[in-house]
């Protein structure tokens, strides 16, 4: 091997192991708390858990790496005894999402709210369709047929991200050592608290948890729609469109 291989390979074995140890730290784990707006006389009742509370970290250095977004699987929502599940989804810009209906009987998803505008159309049991999510921000998803079917997809630009559990735990992998931006998203909080609760971050090797998030519930949001034609909804004509 003559001095130029030998600089070839030491240069690639040193990039190799830079790389590697950008995502050999553990993960990165927030903790949020879901809380009763202050005039709630009883908070406990009424906030009974912290999940589906959505968490992205954006990166703020130049030339900063990022997670191989080819890597996931691509999502997928389902619609199953007339609920969408996951409730909560988040995807990297560009992203596709799959929509099966698993129920025994049609279902029409829409969304016409801020983020992505779309509609899959009427579609029959055991059939899929697939919706690219390209446009970054928030898409409240409904059925058009069944009114109390409802779920989100905030499209973001990073692929660090996840949603909380019903204990208010989140885990992101693969977070290389930087400067962040935090946000978060909850569907019963104004975009007023959500905003209030951006800020910087630095993860380091020593420092790769975020606590002390609290996500106000306000009385203010309203999770009341229409259908997709700006209606009230009426009862499905036939048995064919679910019970």
């Amino acid at each position: 091997m003559d001095w130029k291989q030998f600089a070839r390979s030491t240069a690639g074995l040193v990039l190799g192991f830079f790389a590697a140890s950008a995502f050999a730290q553990g993960p990165v784990t927030i903790h949020v708390n879901v809380v009763a707006p202050p005039s709630a006389k009883n908070k406990k009742a009424a906030v009974p858990d912290s999940s589906n509370v959505a968490a992205w970290l954006i990166p703020l250095d130049t030339g900063a790496p990022s997670a191989a977004e080819s890597t996931k699987a691509e999502p997928v929502i389902v619609q199953k005894n007339k609920t969408f599940q996951p409730h909560v989804t988040v995807v990297q810009a560009g992203s596709s999402i799959a929509f099966p209906n698993e129920d025994p009987f049609f279902h029409n998803v829409f969304s016409l709210y801020n983020g992505k505008r779309f509609d899959l159309g009427l579609y029959e049991a055991g059939t899929t369709r697939t919706k690219r999510f390209d446009q970054l921000g928030v898409s409240y998803l409904f059925c058009n047929i069944h009114e109390n079917m409802s779920a989100v997809v905030i499209t973001v630009d990073t692929p660090y991200y996840g949603v909380s559990d019903h204990l208010g735990n989140i885990e992101i992998m693969n977070v290389p050592n930087g400067r962040y931006g935090f946000h978060v998203f909850y569907e019963r909080s104004t975009a007023d608290d959500l905003k209030s609760i951006e800020r910087m971050v630095t993860i380091s090797q020593a420092s790769r948890s975020i606590s002390g998030i609290q996500v106000t519930v306000s009385p203010e949001v309203t999770l009341t729609h229409k259908n997709k034609y700006g209606e009230d909804y009426v009862p499905p004509p036939n048995s064919g469109y679910g019970p």
